[in-house]
């Protein structure tokens, strides 16, 4: 299926490795010319340059932490105009809410709601302007089914969650629509550091703990972040325009209800 996205330009945030990075390349892969950001310099250049070499699309680096003014500001002058923006940001840690204070909560609205509403900000207007945009959030399945040990990123991804809600009804007659990916567990770095903690209350290795999760999944694995890419990226297809305001949930069936 050609997407029809050949040629539009992407800013994709916390892009150097795993759904971030997932999402760049599915973009790439349809001919978009894509604009990665993420704190670490170094990975993020590997990373772009393995796009390159695979792609051939123009692949732009915008190093800085997308949680600040600066490293929005970087990536918008990287990318003014873009034509598909995929929030994106590393979620905050597990713990027990009674050890979390006001900075550890502004510190997770900055990078999980905030960041990715003043992204929006700066760029949907451009999109309305030229007839097209397409606007996908990295959230959580926590959104949806929430996770006890994971409450700061319970409540700031939710509250992103309830300002797109409104937003994306205003922006999808012109042809820009915004949407949320919720991902459950996939093969990351992230789900790695979010079972440690069940793993050492276990008395079992990390390894123990992924391999006995994977079978509680109704599909007995964990997702390939090349299915998160791929979805990604049909959300940003032309043939999307008529999809806003959803809250796409992709976790192997875990969550069990029906809606």
């Amino acid at each position: 299926m050609d997407l029809g996205i050949a040629g539009r330009r992407a800013i994709v945030c916390a892009a150097s490795k795993g759904l971030g990075r997932a999402c760049a390349f599915a973009l790439a892969r349809e001919g978009v010319h894509v604009t990665l950001t993420a704190r670490n310099a170094e990975a993020l250049e590997a990373t772009a340059e393995e796009i390159r070499k695979a792609t051939g699309v123009t692949v732009t680096t915008a190093p800085g932490d997308i949680a600040t003014e600066e490293g929005r500001a970087a990536a918008l002058a990287a990318c003014p105009e873009p034509d598909i923006l995929v929030n994106n940001a590393g979620g905050p840690p597990p713990g027990d809410f009674h050890d979390w204070d006001r900075d550890d909560w502004i510190r997770a609205l900055d990078a999980n709601m905030l960041a990715p509403i003043f992204l929006i900000k700066a760029t949907v207007d451009g999109m309305i302007a030229r007839r097209f945009g397409r606007i996908v959030n990295i959230t959580s399945a926590a959104v949806k089914a929430p996770i006890p040990i994971l409450g700061l990123s319970n409540g700031a991804r939710t509250g992103l969650t309830g300002f797109v809600a409104g937003l994306s009804r205003q922006t999808v007659k012109h042809n820009v629509t915004i949407n949320n990916l919720l991902p459950g567990p996939f093969e990351t770095d992230r789900l790695r550091k979010t079972m440690e903690g069940g793993a050492k209350a276990a008395g079992r290795s990390i390894d123990e703990e992924m391999e006995l999760r994977r079978k509680t999944n109704p599909s007995g694995r964990f997702g390939d972040p090349e299915e998160f890419g791929a979805a990604c990226a049909f959300l940003c297809a032309a043939q999307s325009g008529f999809m806003t305001g959803q809250n796409i949930l992709l976790d192997g069936g875990a969550f069990p209800g029906t809606m």
